[in-house]
């Protein structure tokens, strides 16, 4: 899907208290971004932010990094912030590629992919965010007790990712392919996406890996 561009939006993006520009910059500093000792949780690819907002309401006692290379969408989510102005959450604008190189290693302690980009073609497989080459990206950022939390309604990249996740030496803890109807059921957080997809009838799948 073609994604609509908002002219402006990287001007936006730059002048935004809410968004951390130059990342690379902070590596192994990010809590001070948030004036507190408060663990980091990241969500990778956010969208317009429902999901890390509400996890921001949820626990002011973490600080929230919401992730998204598209400046357009990531302006329809700051305009949400600048409204509720909330302490423990700030954004990035970059590409997920860039993780190691904007994270320090064991600055992360939990990690949420949320209806990212199926990459359906064999020949992209190395670009899902649950392939074998972005989880080692993760194990480099993430603290040694640190999980992965990943949902999709994209069955064919459900199946990918509970192959991919053990070849990359991750354990998967905990799966259901109809998380709406699973024991988690009560505390999950929607995104747009998932309440667009679920709406229709797609069950939505879900993953919590570790290492």
């Amino acid at each position: 899907m073609r994604l609509r561009h908002i002219p402006g939006s990287e001007d936006a993006i730059a002048v935004s208290p809410y968004v951390i520009g130059q990342p690379q910059q902070y590596k192994g500093g990010f809590q001070h971004q948030f004036g507190n000792d408060n663990p980091i949780q990241i969500e990778v690819g956010m969208g317009k932010g429902r999901f890390i907002m509400e996890q921001a309401r949820r626990h002011p006692r973490i600080n929230y990094l919401g992730i998204e290379r598209y400046p357009s969408v990531l302006l329809r989510a700051i305009k949400k912030q600048e409204e509720e102005k909330l302490p423990n959450l700030r954004f990035l604008c970059v590409d997920a590629r860039a993780l190691s190189e904007i994270f320090a290693p064991r600055e992360v302690s939990g990690i949420y992919l949320n209806f990212s980009d199926p990459w359906p073609k064999d020949r992209h497989a190395k670009r899902r965010l649950t392939s074998p080459e972005f989880m080692k990206v993760y194990d480099h950022i993430l603290k040694e007790d640190g999980v992965v939390e990943f949902k999709t309604d994209n069955q064919d990249l459900f199946s990918y990712s509970l192959v991919s996740i053990p070849q990359a030496g991750w354990k998967i803890d905990w799966f259901t392919r109809d998380l709406h109807h699973s024991d988690q059921a009560e505390d999950n957080v929607m995104t747009e996406y998932e309440m667009k997809f679920s709406s229709i009838g797609n069950p939505i799948c879900k993953l919590i890996a570790s290492r």
